[in-house]
């Protein structure tokens, strides 16, 4: 689907502050542009933004309930009681868990975690592992990623004298569960500076006031924001606010000392001796993380991360490989097949909003990924429903800038439980009920998504030419890292450039081009990648003009400061 390009230029008000730090940074105009669609408009802004220090970390103690929860934790520790620190199967859930029963079994040892299955058992907390726990003498419960919408379970276990701490970054309902403590930067009413943190954030911020409380030294707890850098970026929550600060010096971390089991990964991947980057962790760490509790058990990925044994770690780590091996086939499989249902259905050129499907024989795992894949490919918000454990369960991803977590709550009705994001949401519901919801659901999306909405756009942050990209401008540009939502890999375009006359096609099938490109202001060759664009060949090889949009990425193949541009699409004249 052909994306509509969009640029926005700076308003008045945001011209004068952007020629104020233009005068700062003139060796690189551009940058001041930047800087101010960032939300950053002044030079203390920006050094703190180049700069990111762990001083700029907020208080911990500024989340509501933290008091009682460390209170709470510090009488279990003290009075030797068993903890459970429990947590969801997936990247953030996983990290989470290790973080904070890591951290813990420094100074405690009457701890354990414990991961759900998502077949046996699936999303959130149950009354069985309730009975599990009180079997066991569990008197605390610390409970990642998930919690927030347990009131039921919650009140059993108070029943069988179990406290709860929840730490949760999910959009919380009306009702609350009756949990010791609730830390969740989402809770109405709070004024906590940074509302999107990841589910491990949260967890770091309860780690960070424990030991705050204890007189500890915070070294410790630092060592450990490699878990939370992955966190951040799999979970894909805004790198802004402290999320940039925690995920910067937890990218340093990985690059360095990595955590045992993130090294082994780091291994598999084929990463090591080279700089990790946010890209690295969202399309390879993060997939084979994931990989464990869609295919198998996501407590494995956890005995990889709290692993202490090098040889331990890179077994587990080539076992959770294979899981993403695995995950790998069965996703192409179900998406072909889901792509066959909506093709006899004429999704292409239907007049529907949004897409449900259901298939009760595709694997709970992958159904997220296919999720995702039918939103890119059809541009609708969709649902993707399998069958496990009785009910209809499934997950729902959006199109940029529509709610979908307000869409599934319109029918709510229907749901046996739900909960997420704006952009993702896991449901479940009755068999029965599929077609009803199915109803709503697009009844929704119609009558609330907007027509900028229902069409792909690629946002330009700045119209550019090749004479701008000089070395101090890729100098600055490299000190914008780390990207993600928020604050994206910033994306140029640059008008009638042209074929130097070597551009050629590359690929086992001759799909993409290695394109070495000119324009009118500058006497050098830029080299870029356009990855399956083959189809432009014959128009840029005849030496005709064309408009490009791209991502600046440095070509460390080629030696310091060589850069290369990454083509996102082009235009022909």
């Amino acid at each position: 689907m052909t994306r509509k390009w969009t640029y926005e230029p700076l308003t008045q008000e945001e011209q004068r502050l952007e020629t104020d730090l233009a005068e700062h940074y003139s060796a690189s105009p551009v940058i001041s542009e930047l800087l101010v669609q960032r939300g950053v408009t002044t030079v203390e802004q920006a050094e703190k933004f180049f700069h990111p220090s762990m001083r700029d970390l907020h208080d911990p103690f500024l989340m509501p309930d933290m008091h009682k929860a460390v209170e709470r934790l510090n009488a279990a520790m003290g009075s030797k009681e068993k903890i459970m620190v429990y947590g969801d199967y997936d990247v953030d859930g996983t990290t989470a868990v290790a973080l904070v029963y890591k951290y813990l079994q420094n100074f405690y040892s009457n701890i354990d975690y414990y991961i759900p299955t998502r077949d046996d058992e699936g999303y959130g907390i149950s009354n069985a592992v309730i009975d599990l726990a009180a079997s066991q003498d569990v008197k605390l419960i610390i409970i990642l990623d998930c919690g927030i919408k347990a009131i039921s379970e919650i009140a059993y276990a108070k029943s069988r004298g179990i406290d709860f701490i929840i730490c949760d970054h999910h959009v919380p309902d009306d009702e609350l569960p009756q949990a010791v403590a609730i830390l969740n930067p989402k809770m109405e009413g709070s004024t906590y500076p940074c509302p999107h943190l990841s589910g491990c954030g949260v967890g770091f911020k309860f780690m960070q006031a424990f030991a705050r409380s204890n007189g500890l030294d915070p070294a410790e707890l630092d060592a450990m924001l490699d878990l939370v850098a992955v966190s951040i970026a799999a979970d894909l929550v805004p790198m802004v606010d402290e999320n940039r600060v925690m995920t910067y010096h937890g990218l340093r971390r990985l690059n360095s000392n990595p955590n045992t089991g993130l090294r082994a990964i780091v291994r598999i991947c084929g990463l090591s001796n080279r700089e990790i980057t946010i890209g690295d962790v969202i399309f390879k760490i993060g997939p084979r993380i994931n990989a464990s509790g869609r295919m198998q058990s996501g407590r494995e990925a956890v005995e990889l991360l709290v692993s202490r044994d090098s040889h331990d770690a890179l077994r587990r780590a080539r076992a959770i490989d294979q899981y993403n091996q695995d995950r790998k086939e069965l996703d192409k499989r179900i998406t072909d097949e889901a792509n066959a249902i909506l093709s006899a259905r004429g999704e292409s050129d239907s007049d529907s909003k949004a897409i449900v499907i259901y298939n009760k024989n595709w694997h709970r795992g992958i159904i997220g990924i296919v999720a995702s894949r039918l939103t890119e490919l059809y541009y609708k918000p969709s649902v993707v429903l399998t069958f496990s454990n009785g009910l209809a369960t499934g997950s729902s991803r959006s199109v940029q800038g529509f709610d979908v977590y307000k869409a599934v709550d319109s029918a709510r009705d229907l749901l046996e439980n739900f909960g997420g994001h704006t952009y993702a949401v896991g449901l479940s519901l009755k068999e029965e009920n599929i077609p009803e919801f199915s109803r709503r659901f697009e009844e929704y999306v119609a009558a609330n998504i907007l027509p900028s909405q229902q069409q792909p756009s690629l946002e330009i942050d700045s119209v550019i030419t090749f004479s701008e990209i000089t070395p101090a401008f890729v100098g600055m540009l490299r000190r914008f890292n780390p990207f993600g939502p928020g604050n994206q890999k910033p994306i140029f375009c640059t008008r009638g450039v042209l074929d130097f006359g070597t551009s050629k096609l590359v690929g086992k099938r001759q799909e993409h081009l290695k394109l070495e490109l000119v324009d009118d202001t500058a006497g050098k060759v830029f080299n870029g990648i356009a990855f399956n664009m083959a189809r432009y060949f014959d128009h840029i090889h005849a030496g005709r003009p064309f408009d490009i949009c791209y991502t600046i990425e440095e070509n460390k193949h080629q030696g310091a400061g060589q850069v290369q541009l990454l083509i996102k699409e082009l235009h022909l004249k």
